[in-house]
């Protein structure tokens, strides 16, 4: 079981990842399909640097692994289960969206 300090630990690893919209794009493109680097950024039509910027983070974060293929890396989400997770996300904040609270929250962006 894991304690409150390493729960919370994994969360905030997870927040810094979605943090950015690039590496919210890599982990979406990367849930769809496994991909080489210079195929996601031609995909995702970012610089191979920038790239490898976003993929050291979330390599980071532990989400993402470098699976050698040849001369090659592969990169993969590092859990399957991260993919669904993303899904749930993804929907969770369109139902949040759609319900807004509070009568000024377009003026206000707190909603």
């Amino acid at each position: 079981m894991l304690t409150l300090a390493a729960d919370i630990e994994v969360l905030a690893r997870f927040g810094r990842a979605l943090a950015d919209p690039i590496r919210c794009r890599i982990l979406l493109a990367l849930r769809e399909v496994p991909a080489h680097p210079a195929d996601l950024a031609d995909a995702l039509e970012i610089s191979r640097t920038r790239l490898s910027n976003h993929l050291a983070c979330l390599r980071d974060c532990g989400l993402v692994v470098a699976v050698p293929v040849g001369r090659r890396t592969r990169y993969e989400l590092a859990d399957e289960r991260l993919g669904h997770a993303l899904d749930d996300l993804r929907t969770a904040v369109v139902a949040v969206e759609a319900d807004k609270s509070c009568a000024d929250a377009d003026e206000k962006g707190c909603c």
